[in-house]
């Protein structure tokens, strides 16, 4: 019972004893060596799981898939600069350490891997953090009608009022384990009413800020109506679909006319669910998430910032080896991206180098 618990808790504080910290366990855990930061993080990701497949995810790093993938790229890295910085420092042997194509062909083989794990810690952070997609439009194109349509709940007040949204309205919905968080937005247009006008304002604000638009708008309408609001949209270069609603009227108005494919298209009935599936489909393509759960691993945003760094730290190592064959340049550049890879691992340090160089050279004898 509680009552029992509590009065031996008590007891053993007295007896010298004190409360744990806020994961202090998992930080011993990580000081003491038993596991790494990415590992630490991914408990804390575990506890906090959304979907089945956010769990999933977060238990394969916390059993050190992510940090193994890291932890590769680094050893890759070692190796070049073990090459790269025995060359510079012991220039008078007789072997040819700094043979171009071999830097450059493992340049690019470091490169590709480290293209493959972000690519993969972009579907962990995805499983993570989730998406910020705002549906925006004129009144009345059947805005609030789809937020309910998809978060599969009565959220938003439905009615034949234009302009009956007057503030941002948010709901958290998943999307075959991906999560995403939709924002339903006041009606595009000019107004007088002051309470409305802040709602649009609000609205435009919530855009420029969105992770990807969903633009609705009414099948049953002139495509100029619509247009001219599409373009303004277009300006802020974010993943956009063009959701046409109300096709369940379309037998009394006329087939949608197809025009063009600039941008992704999918046609809906709100009101009867046709089309959802698609759109859906369109959501998780447009965002670029890979739904194979064999493949997944937590990620966060730093681990992100990182790998990106790491990335530009090689694209700048091979070129200034391949424009001046600058091997000091070249050397610190590699040990740039180290240090990016070591930010979501914490390991390795420069006394590990210079070990690995004297163990894999016969050099100082």
């Amino acid at each position: 019972g509680v009552v029992v618990m509590e009065l031996l808790l008590q007891r053993v504080l007295q007896s010298g004893a004190r409360i744990a910290r806020p994961g202090e366990f998992a930080e011993r855990a990580f000081l003491n060596g038993k596991i790494d930061l990415a590992q630490a993080e991914a408990i804390a990701d575990l506890i906090d799981a959304a979907s089945t497949q956010a769990a999933r995810s977060a238990a394969r790093s916390l059993q050190g898939e992510f940090s193994q993938q890291i932890k590769a790229l680094v050893e890759e890295l070692i190796k070049l600069r073990t090459y790269v910085e025995a060359a510079i420092d012991f220039p008078d042997e007789e072997v040819d350490f700094l043979s171009q194509d071999k830097v450059v062909n493992d340049l690019h083989v470091v490169t590709k891997r480290l293209e493959q794990v972000l690519q993969t810690a972009k579907q962990g952070a995805l499983l993570r953090e989730g998406m910020n997609v705002v549906i925006a439009g004129k009144p009345n194109a059947g805005k609030s009608s789809l937020l309910n349509r998809l978060s599969g709940s009565e959220n938003a007040i439905v009615t034949h009022v234009a302009g009956t949204t007057r503030d941002v309205l948010r709901q958290h919905i998943n999307i075959d384990g991906l999560p995403l968080h939709i924002i339903d937005t006041a009606g595009l247009r000019s107004s007088k009413d002051a309470v409305e006008r802040e709602g649009i304002r609000r609205a435009w604000q919530e855009i420029e800020q969105a992770d990807a638009i969903l633009f609705v708008v009414d099948s049953t309408e002139n495509r100029n109506d619509w247009q001219q609001q599409l373009q303004k949209l277009t300006v802020f270069s974010k993943p956009l679909i063009v959701v046409y609603n109300k096709i369940d009227l379309l037998a009394l108005s006329g087939q949608l006319m197809n025009h063009g494919n600039s941008y992704r298209q999918v046609r809906v009935s709100a009101k009867t669910g046709a089309g959802m599936d698609d759109l859906r489909s369109e959501l998780k393509q447009l965002i670029g998430f890979n739904d194979s759960a064999e493949t997944h691993v937590i990620a966060r945003v730093r681990h992100l910032h990182a790998l990106q760094r790491a990335q530009q730290y090689l694209f700048a190592a091979e070129e200034q080896f391949t424009q001046s064959q600058a091997s000091e340049l070249l050397s610190e550049d590699l040990l740039q991206a180290q240090n990016a890879l070591n930010e979501i691992t914490g390991e390795f340090s420069s006394d590990d180098l210079l070990g690995t160089i004297f163990s894999s050279f016969c050099i100082g004898k």
